[in-house]
């Protein structure tokens, strides 16, 4: 996932509890792990999605991510599943 780049992040899962999703708790997750990534260097995030999690999809959309890959066969186990690979360019500090 790292692509062996030093200037990636992943970002593996954001999961929020039922009973506080709307509050902007993803959102702030969201934030946290931009901040923990520039603070090492990191000047992209990768985060990883699938077809089947229209709601990732559309939150990570609305975080300013942008959607660059669709991994068709990514799965071999569950084959009607599709890899979706989101991008966020970092700002930087200066």
């Amino acid at each position: 996932m790292l692509e062996g780049r030093r200037d990636l992040a992943v970002l593996w899962d954001i999961r929020v509890d039922p009973q506080t999703r709307g509050l902007g708790v993803g959102s702030a997750l969201f934030r946290a792990a931009e901040r923990w990534a520039r603070t090492r260097g990191c000047r992209t995030l990768k985060i990883e999605t699938q077809n089947t999690n229209v709601p990732a999809c559309t939150f990570y959309a609305r975080q300013g991510c942008i959607l660059k890959e669709i991994k068709r066969s990514a799965y071999a186990q569950l084959p009607e599943e599709i890899q979706m690979l989101w991008y966020k360019t970092l700002a930087t500090d200066s």
